[in-house]
């Protein structure tokens, strides 16, 4: 009898799968033990020591930052200066005719020429060691000591004003190239609710700087208004009102009621004592409230832009209009309010102007050119509120300072105005200040960038 055929489950093969099986699940294990257990390990490099906060100053200073190239800017444009004083200068440039002879004369005459001017526009704008040594000896009052302070805080008062003008319509997208015209109304206005409003001390300052303000809310809101329903270029129609409002200015001051009777010149009646603003320091220093308010008005401002819904809505309308319009904001609303405010701002500043200590009565040059100025600090102060601050700050010193300098070293009142340009040039290409100072390329571009989207 045959044996049956083994089938495939049959008992013949399961202890072959069962040692293999078991085979198996020991290798399994062995690799797992293997897989966990801890082997040599590997030393971690050590993490590098944090570096102190000097050594961070010392690699951030000549980076082309903010500050690097603000700072790289002003001693450029202080060398460019000194050279066109020597230039200019007939008798330190003859020196030169024979400087390979003797040298030292030429630059002998050089170091006096410039270092008695940047010396004198030091003393005439911070400090002057001379008066403060005369008050220490008695031989004048503390006054004198800060008669430059003074002069510098003086200048500076609308600056401030016309420079957030230009500043704010910036981080709106809008140019605002009319920031002397709307100084000029306002100049305008206030002077004539200055001498002719019979009101008593303290309402007439007030009526008389509200009516500043409203005169260059009046002539923003006319390009603001043609800006966001006609679509007119607010470039255009500012320049145009800055004309307007220069020659009415000056067909004003001779008509009867506004003219002083007692000249024939263009000059109009003094603005009553009663809306003058308080001077700070007394009377024989020209500092006013006017800094007080400018302090209060760049706060204000920071504040509406940082804080604010409607400072939120002008940001991104200034960033992107189509965008912002997507998003519900009423971009239309939003140009109208930026040039009011705008205009405000530089009323104030052209307010400043006749109901301050810079003059008492309207004139055809009362406004001088602080509305241009104010391009160019709000440019130097990078559009922030406070950096408009700062900004208008220097440039008061170098108009302060120039005065003095023009008197003792007989330098060109002029040159200070290319002193400012030079500075905003420089400011405005931080790429040069880079290649001529060797400044870290990284750092220049991010500069480069935060510049481009800051406007």
């Amino acid at each position: 009898m045959s044996d049956p055929t083994p089938q495939s489950g049959s008992p013949d093969k399961e202890p072959a799968s069962e040692a293999q099986a078991a085979q198996n699940a020991l290798g399994n294990t062995e690799q797992a033990e293997k897989a966990t257990k801890p082997g040599p390990s590997t030393p971690e490099p050590e993490p590098e020591p944090k570096p102190s906060l000097g050594r961070l100053f010392l690699d951030n200073l000549w980076a082309a930052n903010t500050f690097t190239v603000t700072l790289l800017s002003l001693v450029l444009a202080i060398v460019v200066g000194a050279v066109l004083m020597i230039i200019s200068d007939p008798a330190v440039l003859s020196t030169y005719s024979y400087i390979t002879a003797r040298p030292s004369d030429a630059f002998s005459a050089s170091w006096t020429l410039v270092s008695e001017a940047y010396a004198n526009l030091f003393k005439g704008s911070v400090f002057d060691p001379e008066a403060f040594a005369g008050w220490l000896n008695g031989t004048n009052s503390w006054q004198a000591v800060l008669a430059p302070i003074s002069e510098t805080l003086t200048y500076t008062a609308p600056l401030v004003f016309t420079g957030l003008s230009v500043a704010l319509a910036f981080r709106g997208g809008l140019f605002n190239i009319g920031a002397q015209g709307q100084a000029t109304i306002g100049v305008i206005i206030a002077a004539l609710a200055g001498f002719l409003l019979p009101l008593p001390p303290g309402l007439h300052l007030l009526v008389a700087v509200l009516a500043g303000a409203l005169g260059g809310a009046i002539w923003g809101f006319i390009p603001g208004i043609l800006k966001a329903r006609a679509g007119a270029h607010e470039v255009i129609n500012t320049i145009m009102l800055n004309y307007v409002a220069t020659y009415f200015l000056t067909w004003l001051i001779v008509q009867n009621g506004v003219q002083d009777p007692a000249r024939t010149d263009a000059i109009s009646k003094a603005v009553d004592s009663s809306a003058q603003l308080p001077r700070l320091l007394g009377d024989n220093l020209r500092v006013h409230a006017g800094i007080l308010l400018a302090v209060l008005a760049t706060w204000a401002v920071a504040w509406l832009l940082n804080r604010s819904t409607l400072g939120f809505e002008l940001r991104a309308v200034g960033a992107n209009p189509d965008a912002a319009r997507t998003a519900g904001i009423s971009v239309t609303r939003t140009y109208i309010l930026i040039m009011v405010f705008a205009g405000i701002l530089a009323g104030l500043g052209g307010s400043n102007m006749v109901l301050g200590s810079t003059a008492s009565a309207l004139t055809p040059l009362v406004v001088a050119q602080i509305g241009f100025d104010g391009i160019l600090v709000a440019l130097l102060g990078r559009v922030k509120p406070w950096g408009v601050l700062l900004a208008a700050l220097l440039f008061g010193a170098l108009q302060a300072g120039g005065n003095r300098m023009q008197s003792y070293s007989g330098i060109s009142l002029e040159l200070v105005t290319v002193l400012q340009a030079l500075i905003v040039i420089f400011i405005a290409a931080p790429a040069l200040v880079k290649a001529i100072f060797q400044l870290r390329a990284a750092r220049a571009a991010r500069l480069q960038t935060s510049l481009a989207k800051g406007w």
